[in-house]
Order: structure tokens, then sequence, then C-alpha cells
């Protein structure tokens, strides 16, 4: 059956272990087809052989999304473990260990969430308002981002900064320390950088940059404050949203333990680091919920 952009499918060279989205097909010098494969669970974007790839049937394609919703709920079930623990310590200190009859309310920080990939991006916004985190989502291309990030900081002012997509190495453009061999780990790196001039501080913006297999290090030097992939892997397109739901829920007197931000997430510290970090909730006393007198 003949592949076309759209369809979803696997390569054989890799034992078809992933599964992409087919996003263009074109002929290259030599008169040979390429395909460029977005991944459909991982944010690695590729080139492969028109003729090493199989259609993927949707019995498989389920039981493939199956198989990792199930770790996906996994992770999402540790991390509300993590942030009852964290709001029932919140509770204890904000009312000086004291019984009360005072209700109190939180504010956690605003997300600013940059994707190169729509339909990631979606996924993303979901996991934030299931999880309860504010968030406002931009889709850009990648090699956009440098160029409108001013404007999206100006204009959302965010605690928390999320700048990812899609990302590959690639062996035949260069050593793994070289960041030209990166299809867009230069591009991500561009941006950390020109959000760190409208606010340098680690504390004051929290950035986590990269995608599957990005130039770790040199989004750290850029100033990310986490950021992937320490070890070339890929990474699952709603790590960024774990790492970001956490900061977001550890009070801003009290440091992220870069461990405890990692654990919960589907890729670990394989694919994922970052620098011990601040975090950006506030808690906030008296509530009063208004909306009963309203309608009475």
């Amino acid at each position: 059956m003949r592949i076309k952009v759209g369809d979803i499918v696997a390569r054989q060279s890799y034992d078809y272990d992933l599964l992409f989205r087919v996003m263009d097909i074109h002929e290259n010098e030599f008169n040979q087809l390429v395909v460029l494969l977005y991944g459909e669970d991982v944010r690695l974007m590729a080139d492969a052989p028109y003729n090493d790839l199989k259609l993927v049937d949707r019995k498989e394609q389920m039981t493939r999304r199956q198989s990792l919703e199930t770790k996906a709920n996994r992770s999402l079930q540790l991390f509300q473990q993590d942030y009852q623990l964290i709001r029932e310590k919140n509770e204890y200190q904000a009312t000086g260990g004291y019984s009360t009859d005072q209700n109190y309310f939180q504010v956690p920080g605003r997300v600013l969430h940059i994707d190169g990939d729509p339909l990631y991006l979606k996924k993303c916004l979901e996991l934030y308002e299931r999880i309860g985190v504010p968030v406002h989502g931009v889709h850009a291309n990648e090699k956009e981002m440098p160029l409108k990030i001013v404007e999206l900081m100006e204009k959302y002012r965010p605690d928390i900064l999320v700048i990812t997509g899609h990302d590959a190495y690639s062996k035949s453009k260069g050593k793994v320390s070289d960041i030209g061999a990166y299809r867009h780990s230069r591009h991500f790196v561009q941006t950390v950088q020109e959000a760190r001039k409208i606010q340098p501080n680690l504390d004051q913006l929290v950035i986590f940059a990269g995608a599957c297999q990005s130039h770790f290090e040199s989004l750290i030097r850029a100033g990310a404050n986490f950021a992937s992939s320490p070890s070339r892997v890929n990474i699952h397109a709603l790590d960024p949203v774990y790492i970001v739901a956490r900061i977001c829920f550890t009070p801003f007197m009290e440091r992220v333990n870069v461990w405890d931000v990692l654990r919960n997430t589907l890729t670990g510290d394989k694919g994922l680091g970052g620098i011990e970090t601040r975090g950006v909730l506030r808690t906030g006393m008296p509530f009063r919920d208004h909306s009963e007198e309203e309608d009475s």
C-alpha cells in the first residue's frame, strides 16, 4: 500500500521501535524517495528512505498507544502523590503549624509553552489542564522561535518558559559535541539566549528547553534551568509538562531537587537534566468564596 503524507509508519531498520507521522515525501539528489518523519509520541524529527517504512494499522496504533498511556498515567499518579504531600506541607507552613478555620489560596506560576508541533502542544495543554497549571500555549516553527520569543515574553510575562518541538542528532553532520550536527538545537539555544536578555535571573524565569536528542550542554550554558538530552536519547512528548508542574507547585522559598523532578518523568535522567531551581508557588490567605453570596 502506498505511503502518503499524514500516514502513521514505523522504520524497519530500527525494528519498528517508534511510530512516526509522515510530514513530507520528496526526492533527494540521487532521485531516491526520502520521507520526513515526526515522532508520534517522542519529540524526534527524522528522514528515512521510503522503502524502509511500513504502514502501521489502526489496531497496532491503538495497542501501542494504550501501553504508552498506561506509563503516562503512572507518571501522573506519582506526580499527584507528590503534589498532595507538597500541599499538606504548604498548609502546615501557611498556618504556622496551628489548627485554623481560615482557608488559604495558592498562586502557581504562569507558564508560556512554545512548541514546534501543534499536535504535541494540544496534548501538553490537555495535561496542564488536568494538573491545574495556568498556561498559554503557542505554536511556532523551531527556526522562528528566536525571532518571536521577545514579543511573546513581553505579551505573557511568564514565570516558567517551555521551548520545545522536534530535534535530532545526525552522525553524518558531525560529532556529538558539535551543535551544527543537530537539527534544531541551535534554534532552541538562540531562543533561550534571547529570553535571558529579558530576564537573566534563573529563579525569576525558569526555562525548560529542548526535544529529542538535543544538545543538553549548550542549552544549560545558554541559560536553561532544565533541558534535554544528556545522553542524546528521545524524550516523551509530555515530559516537559511533568517538570513544569513540579516547579509550579513547589513554594518559591524552596529549591526543587533535580532528581525529584526527573524521577516521575517518562524518560528519566538519560533524556532530561537540570540545575537546582527555586519553585514558583505562592500561598496566601484568607480565601473567601463569594459565589454562594452572589447566588443567594
